[in-house]
C-alpha cells in the first residue's frame, strides 16, 4: 500500500482512549494523518495523545459523549480550527451491555442504540456534510462486528446495531457517491484489548474455536481500517469486511 497517500489527510476518531481505536490512531498518525481522537473519558483522551505525540504524531485530544450531537459537531469544528479541514471520519465508539433477552431493560436498549446507531449515524452525517463544502471527498467508516452476522447469546440488542451499521454503510453509497465520498465498515471478531483481557481465559477460549488458531490484536483490526480509509481503496464502497481469523465460518460459540 501506498501510504505516501495519507500524507495530508485530517480524521476524527471516537472511542479512542483505548483498545483498537487507540490503534488506528496510532497507525493513521504515523502515516501522516492529522488526528482529532475522542474518547468520553478524559484521562484516556489524554495518556492517548500523548503516546501518539511521543512517537512523533500529529494528534489531538477532545474528551465527550460521541453519542450526542451537539458534541459531534463540536469534534467536527475542532477538526477544522486545528487542522483546516475533514476527510476521514471513523465512527469507532460503542458499548456492549450484555443481558438476556428476557431481561433486557429499556434504559440499556436506548444507551446502545443511541451510541452504536446513532452516534454513528450522525457522526458520518456531520462529516459528509463538511466533505462535501469541501468539494474533496473523502472516507466514513463504521465500526461493525462478528455479531452483525452470527449469533451471540446476550447481545441481542448489540448485534441489532451492528448490522445497522453494515446496511448504513450500503445505504449511504447513494448519498455520498456522488461528492465522491466512500464509505464502508469492518466487522472485528474476538480481539485482544485492555477490556477482553479482563477475561482471564479470554485468550484460551478464542483461541481453541478461531480457525487461525488465535483472536486478532488492535493491529490487525487498524492494518484493515487504514487500507479501507486510504485513497488506495476509491473504488471500495458499502461493503463491510469480517476480519475474525475465520470464526464466522465455523461459528462455534465460546460457552
Amino acid at each position: 500500500m501506498n501510504t505516501d497517500s495519507f500524507k495530508g489527510q485530517v480524521a476524527i476518531v471516537t472511542g479512542a482512549g483505548q483498545g483498537i481505536g487507540f490503534e488506528i490512531c496510532r497507525q493513521l498518525a504515523l502515516q501522516g494523518v492529522s488526528v482529532l481522537l475522542n474518547d468520553i473519558d478524559e484521562k484516556l483522551t489524554s495518556s492517548a495523545v500523548n503516546k501518539i505525540t511521543n512517537e512523533g504524531g500529529n494528534c489531538i485530544g477532545l474528551a465527550g459523549d460521541a453519542s450526542d450531537i451537539d458534541f459531534i459537531n463540536k469534534m467536527v469544528s475542532q477538526a477544522l480550527n486545528n487542522f483546516g479541514k475533514l476527510t476521514i471520519a471513523i465512527a469507532n465508539a460503542g458499548i456492549t451491555l450484555f443481558a438476556d433477552f428476557f431481561d433486557y431493560t429499556s434504559d440499556s436498549f436506548n444507551k446502545v442504540m443511541q451510541l452504536n446507531l446513532g452516534g454513528s449515524f450522525f457522526l458520518a452525517q456531520a462529516a459528509a456534510k463538511q466533505m462535501k463544502q469541501q468539494e474533496s471527498g473523502g472516507s466514513i467508516l463504521f465500526m461493525s462486528s462478528v455479531v452483525g452476522h452470527q449469533a451471540h447469546k446476550n447481545l441481542a440488542a448489540y448485534a441489532i446495531t451492528k448490522a445497522g451499521l453494515e446496511m448504513l454503510a450500503k445505504n449511504l453509497v447513494i448519498e455520498l457517491s456522488p461528492y465522491n465520498i466512500n464509505v464502508n465498515a469492518i466487522a472485528p471478531g474476538a480481539t485482544l484489548t485492555e477490556r477482553t483481557l479482563e477475561d482471564k481465559e479470554y485468550t484460551k477460549t478464542w483461541s481453541r474455536i478461531t480457525p487461525l488458531g488465535k483472536p486478532a490484536s488492535t493491529n490487525d483490526i487498524a492494518n484493515a481500517a487504514l487500507f479501507l480509509v486510504s485513497p488506495n481503496s476509491r473504488h471500495i464502497t458499502g461493503q463491510s469486511l469480517i476480519i475474525d481469523g475465520g470464526w464466522t465460518s465455523v461459528s462455534p460459540s465460546p460457552y
